[in-house]
């Protein structure tokens, strides 16, 4: 297997120094920002619509690799206003083609008639830095069938065809509210530590798993409110601030990059109905500790805690189990998962239970006859998330996932340790999960993840680091 094309990835990065700068000047504006300055110009009534776009596929793309085409996919945006990331796995990849059909749906509410949509097309190259450039192209969102052309950043030659389709409808009175509204489809995404892949005999690799869910409606229930980085607290300040922050967040964001890689060997789905809820929590092949002969719980909601955050750039819910091998020698679990972005929607942590509670459950209870919740808090040093916010938590995850009734809960709430000590018995009692998983450790001779991302940092960076612990 040939590695990656140090020629390839010049240009590459040639074309993301071009952009920058490109985005950075004073520059002509296009016929789209024509239209809107003489709209305002006139006093005119701005419109907005209901979209749903439907990304088709794409034709004659350039070859890509010195063997094989290109393994494209895409991610689009609205006035910079609101982005749609392409969730690359086996079935939406489409490797080796120069023609993909990706048939991908993307509904957004309340979008001003004179909006534009940005889409970029790049080849998925592992190994890399940096994916390569292939195109873009700008259009804009009347409805109907789409046939637009890619080009270049810098010669503005033809790389190809995208086809597109948009559906439009008027949008409701309040349009104005809130613009961009993301309205789904809720898709998301398991990426698997790279530490995993160097391990035998794991028992459950839930351990060494993220989720990455695409949430909508956020604005109707948080509005403009965000969740700054908590200044009173010492891990937080270790990383927001002080002459060593710059090499510890380099490499936290290291270790996110390396967790939330896109691959084709993503797990990826859409949550539609219950069911596909439950798909999200159901557990590794962990066996009974009374019985090691029994079933495997693969197919059972899982007892377990995760840590989780609610991303401002995406509008994504992030989470992975509070144990996750992966967190060793990470100043902040949160910060992990956000990037080091220095506000979060929400954070926290959240388990499900049986309805009554894990104490008063029993494995011969069949899942779908339990009733389930999700109990959700606020416990998050980094960010110390707004109390008062968390019936509007309950109210946003609801909206989201169908089924499950929502129980938020103040992090000093007793409700939430006698719930949160139940599950993590039942763990430990019924479903022989080890002491040690329930918080991040690393085995003999296990290269933790924050080893890996340290050589993956500049030398110069890695050099100025102050371990964070």
């Amino acid at each position: 297997m040939c590695g990656p094309n140090p020629l390839r990835a010049a240009v590459s990065i040639v074309e993301h120094m071009h952009n920058a700068a490109t985005s950075a000047k004073q520059r002509a504006p296009t016929g789209l920002e024509c239209a809107k300055a003489a709209a305002e110009e006139l006093n005119l009534e701005q419109k907005y619509n209901d979209l749903t776009i439907q990304f088709i596929g794409a034709s004659d793309l350039p070859k890509m690799d010195v063997v094989g085409w290109a393994d494209p996919y895409f991610h689009a945006n609205l006035d910079q206003k609101l982005s749609f990331v392409h969730v690359i796995h086996s079935t939406f990849l489409q490797p080796n083609t120069n023609a993909p059909v990706w048939n991908e749906v993307w509904k957004v509410k309340n979008v001003p008639s004179t909006a534009c949509l940005k889409v970029v097309v790049r080849d998925k190259d592992d190994g890399s830095m940096v994916d390569d450039y292939i195109g873009s192209f700008e259009t804009t969102v009347s409805s109907g069938t789409k046939e637009v052309e890619i080009v270049s950043a810098v010669l503005k030659r033809n790389k190809g065809t995208f086809w597109l389709k948009i559906e439009s409808s008027p949008s409701a009175d309040d349009a104005q509210s809130h613009p961009y509204l993301f309205d789904g489809p809720i898709r998301y995404s398991r990426h698997s530590s790279p530490t995993a892949g160097a391990l035998t005999n794991l028992k459950d690799t839930r351990l060494y798993s993220t989720w990455k869910i695409y949430i909508k409606g956020i604005p109707l229930f948080f509005g403009d409110r965000m969740q700054p980085w908590n200044r009173k607290y010492k891990a937080a300040q270790a990383i927001f601030q002080g002459p060593t922050s710059i090499a510890v967040r380099a490499g936290i964001q290291a270790g996110h990059r390396m967790l939330y890689a896109r691959t084709a060997s993503n797990g990826f789905g859409t949550i539609i109905t219950p069911d596909d809820v439950f798909n999200l929590l159901q557990g590794g092949s962990l066996r009974s500790a009374v019985d090691v002969d029994s079933q495997s719980y693969a197919h059972r909601v899982k007892p377990a805690v995760y840590t989780y955050i609610i991303a401002n750039e995406d509008q994504s819910f992030r989470f992975s189990e509070t144990g996750a091998a992966f967190f060793v020698d990470f100043a902040s679990k949160h910060a992990l998962h956000s990037n080091c972005a220095e506000s979060v929607r929400y954070s926290g942590e959240f388990h499900p239970r049986p309805t009554g509670g894990w104490e008063n459950f029993s494995d011969d209870i069949p899942d779908r006859e339990a009733g389930w919740e999700l109990v959700i808090d606020n416990n998050s040093g980094t960010y110390s998330p707004d109390p008062s916010l968390l019936p509007d938590l309950k109210a946003l995850l609801e909206y989201n996932f169908p089924g499950f009734t929502v129980v938020a809960l103040d992090h000093d709430d007793p409700e939430l340790k006698k719930s949160t000590d139940a599950c993590r018995e039942y763990a430990l009692t019924k479903r022989g999960v080890k002491e040690n998983e329930l918080q991040p450790h690393a085995s003999i001779g296990e290269e933790t993840l924050w080893h890996q991302a340290s050589s993956k940092r500049p030398k110069c960076v890695a050099a100025a680091v102050v371990h964070p612990n």
